[in-house]
């Protein structure tokens, strides 16, 4: 009999969350697989830069694997000999799929951000957002199980900002991406690139990077000038080509992200928000008449709707197509999205009652797992995130109720970032839950052993300690796909029979090479020119989004849940 794609991820899961329940004994380190593309095997960063500071990426030794006792559990000399493996998951985090022309997006405030709500709205690599998303699905097919224990994968769940802007066709490539098939990172008029890189005359300004030759009678753009950028002939037409996506060979989950709720990742949904996405006029460089102050107090503000009535009158707004793709959606309509897949399983984790109610908050029980993942974008507006309080009600009985299992919550936002009290959207006037009161509460539960999250941009890992000796839980904070390292986390996570738990952390690179060379044929190609713009980003902060050797490839001690 045949198989279809469909069937062969299912008996996948089945297979792995059999293997989760029966409890196999874990190969050594030595024995299990690891793939070309795991740091443990090779890391890739920046190389030599040219007299203008532009550095290629050059592949790097391995990194060790950090034994981390923080939380005061302590490491058992005996435990690799008796450790049982029992879960192993891929974490994908802020990949950003971007639709790179949309005239919903704002790349001009990038040059006066100074109040951190539009940093990074122009990234030199943004067209090749898609690309990487790819070549991330294809290292986590290539490595297929824990480097630890050797377990299959069991699933794949994205920690939120899966699109950039909140718009239809972003979350539509997102999920083709991963479910596998066709995709055209490409809006408007599909004959023809129409946004801030190209060589149009016109509206070329030099505050963006422009791969193709400057044109005759322009100045290099600043990138080329002041950073080394290379020029790189057909990038645009190669970044829009279609390409087939092999999608994932594991189920996966998704959570909700500032970027998927809110336009910009910081304005809620409005009419003229929404028309400005869908419309014929991209804005390429700063309204004329409209101060630096003034943008600063709209942006200051949370009104976006202060700069749209000056857009029109720019001399350079370009005409481009219309496309109704570019939509901003509800969280209810993403919601609905994921229920049309060819993946599994269907929903990606949201519920019947999710697609009814508009929520974005649902719990998954496997083997001896709850997963809960939390909604923590505030709809009223700002990037930092809070919980409402019904959905904070849901999260203390669904974790309460998971007797006899250990508990991993996920979000997008970090408890750091969890400190958004906006109120009003929707008629809800209750105050909001914020990241402190959520982690004094997973502390009282002692079955929590871990919070894994994204949205910094960074590879972080926080211990959340009782402070009496009795343990506590981690916080795993991974880094984007957009940004430098462009990098995923592998988590695993056995029973050492000691009455402790191990989790391991392992950095996953995506299945780029270190040095694209001139290639512009294929994602795995474009995915590693990605890497290396990133590194070039003059924005960048490379050693915090890497993290220290701490936050990467560890083992977290924690103590077994006593009804386990």
């Amino acid at each position: 009999m045949d198989l279809s794609r469909r069937d062969t991820i299912r008996a996948g899961a089945a297979l792995a969350a059999a293997a989760a329940v029966s409890r196999i004994v874990a190969p050594s380190l030595a024995q299990a697989a690891v793939s070309a593309s795991t740091t443990l095997t090779t890391t890739y960063g920046p190389g030599p830069a040219n007299p203008q500071g532009y550095r290629k990426i050059v592949g790097l030794p391995g990194e060790p694997r950090i034994v981390r006792t923080d939380l005061g559990v302590a490491a058992g000399a005996g435990r690799a000999s008796t450790r049982e493996a029992l879960l192993s998951f891929v974490q994908l985090s802020d990949v950003h799929v971007v639709d790179h022309q949309s005239p919903g997006r704002l790349e001009w405030v990038d040059r006066i951000e100074t109040t951190g709500l539009f940093s990074s709205s122009y990234r030199p690599q943004e067209m090749l957002t898609a690309q990487v998303a790819d070549a991330m699905v294809q290292a986590v097919n290539a490595q297929a199980s824990g480097p630890v224990t050797g377990l299959p994968f069991t699933f794949v769940i994205e920690t939120g900002d899966n699109s950039d802007n909140c718009q239809y066709n972003e979350i539509r490539w997102n999920i083709g991406i991963l479910d596998g098939g066709t995709i055209r990172s490409d809006s408007g008029a599909l004959a023809k690139y129409e946004g801030v890189a190209d060589n149009n005359k016109t509206y070329y300004d030099v505050h963006y990077w422009h791969p193709d030759a400057v044109p005759a009678g322009k100045q290099p753009d600043i990138y080329k000038a002041d950073h080394g950028f290379p020029t790189v002939p057909g990038l645009l037409d190669a970044a829009r080509r279609p390409f087939t996506a092999p999608g994932l060979d594991v189920p996966w989950y998704t959570c909700f992200g500032n970027h998927d709720g809110l336009m910009q990742g910081n304005f809620p949904h409005t009419v003229p928000t929404s028309l400005l996405g869908v419309g014929s006029l991209k804005v390429i460089s700063p309204p004329t008449g409209l101060s630096d102050t003034d943008i600063k107090d709209a942006l200051a503000s949370q009104d976006v709707n202060k700069l749209i009535g000056h857009l029109t009158v720019s001399p350079s707004v370009r005409l481009v197509r219309a496309d109704y793709k570019r939509r901003t959606v509800t969280r209810k309509q993403i919601v609905d999205e994921h229920f049309h897949t060819t993946g599994a399983p269907v929903g990606h984790g949201f519920t019947s009652e999710n697609r009814k109610k508009g929520t974005a908050y649902y719990y998954f029980d496997q083997g001896k797992f709850r997963h809960v993942v939390m909604d923590t974008v505030n709809p009223n507006g700002y990037d930092d995130g809070s919980l409402d309080s019904g959905q904070f009600t849901w999260l203390k009985k669904t974790v309460e109720a998971a007797t006899g299992k250990a508990v991993i919550v996920y979000s997008h936002h970090t408890v750091d970032t969890m400190t958004n009290p906006l109120v009003g959207t929707g008629g809800d006037l209750s105050p909001r839950v914020l990241g402190g009161d959520v982690a004094s509460y997973l502390l009282t539960q002692p079955r929590v052993i871990a919070w894994v999250n994204g949205h910094t941009h960074k590879n972080q890992i926080f211990v959340h300690s009782r402070g009496d000796g009795s343990g506590g839980f981690w916080e795993i904070n991974t880094a984007s796909h957009c940004d430098y390292p462009q990098q995923a986390r592998i988590i695993e996570i056995t029973d050492n029979h000691d009455g402790t738990l191990s989790i391991f952390t392992t950095i996953l690179n995506h299945a780029g090479p270190a040095d694209y060379a001139g290639d512009l044929s294929n994602t795995l190609a474009l995915a590693s020119l990605s890497r290396e713009l990133s590194v070039n980003d003059p924005q960048a902060n490379l050693a915090a989004a890497s993290g220290t050797l701490s936050a990467r490839n560890t083992e977290l001690l924690v103590g077994t849940p006593a009804d386990f």
